[in-house]
């Protein structure tokens, strides 16, 4: 298949965008390590998927606010696979709420930790395995959704938490790209406004339409996959940064 033996971890894949990554790649032939907050909800996901992709996904439970979970992660994966080919930091936590004094500190913290924090020290910790690739690449989505599925992009309730979360996120992932382009990890970040899900549960990849949108339709699951498909097979001397999508 496309991606056999491709080996890809993702986190934050109980649900949306994470989950179709899960389910994507798992049907391109990749072996997909996924997590979520609890291992019941990565576990969820395994179980949603149709055919035999479903016994290519290995799931296990990992807050991205909880160092030593991340450690247990990365230690796990380790485990099971002698290298990494390809990180997608996904998983985030939203933090609602224009009232700076709305959320909780224990809920700001969270939400730094997890999303910022979290990521820097997944890339920290899966580093060993990347580094046994011939073809390591990291890939960040930087813009995610809320709850009710509004991106980051474009939502006006998230908190100033989240925020700037995700800009310490961004701005991780462009040094990141820059230190690491000599010894061949390539980073990539996607840059989404608001986008449309289908369940991968009851709808296939293949056959999804991804062009020709009307002009009120909003960006698809299914595009923003393979515009990760596309960086990760193009030649190891092209790297792109980031993908920034305009809203429709």
């Amino acid at each position: 298949m496309k991606f056999d033996n491709l080996r890809v971890v993702v986190t934050g894949a109980s649900r949306y965008f994470g989950r179709a990554l899960a389910v994507g790649f798992a049907h391109l032939g990749a072996e997909v390590y996924v997590s979520a907050r609890t291992v019941e909800a990565a576990e969820r996901t395994r179980a949603e998927v149709m055919g035999s992709a479903r016994d290519r996904i290995h799931a296990f439970g990992c807050d991205l606010s909880r160092p030593a979970e991340i450690r247990e992660f990365a230690a796990r994966v380790g485990e099971h696979t002698d290298r990494v080919d390809l990180l997608v930091n996904n998983g985030a936590r939203w933090l609602d709420g224009m009232d700076l004094e709305s959320a909780s500190d224990e809920s700001i913290v969270e939400t730094i930790e997890s999303t910022a924090g979290g990521t820097v020290l997944m890339v920290k910790h899966f580093l060993p395995l990347l580094r046994r690739s011939l073809r390591p690449d990291i890939i960040n989505m930087v813009a995610v959704r809320d709850a009710e599925g509004a991106s980051a992009a474009t939502a006006s309730v998230a908190h100033e938490a989240f925020w700037t979360a995700k800009s310490a996120q961004a701005g991780f992932a462009d040094i990141l790209s820059r230190r690491l382009r000599p010894s061949g990890v390539r980073v990539f970040s996607l840059y989404p406004p608001d986008f449309s899900t289908s369940d991968p549960r009851f709808a296939e990849w293949e056959g999804a339409r991804t062009d020709g949108l009307a002009a009120d339709e909003k960006l698809t699951t299914q595009a923003l996959f393979e515009c990760i498909v596309y960086a990760v097979e193009q030649p190891r001397d092209c790297f792109i940064r980031s993908f920034h999508f305009e809203p429709r």
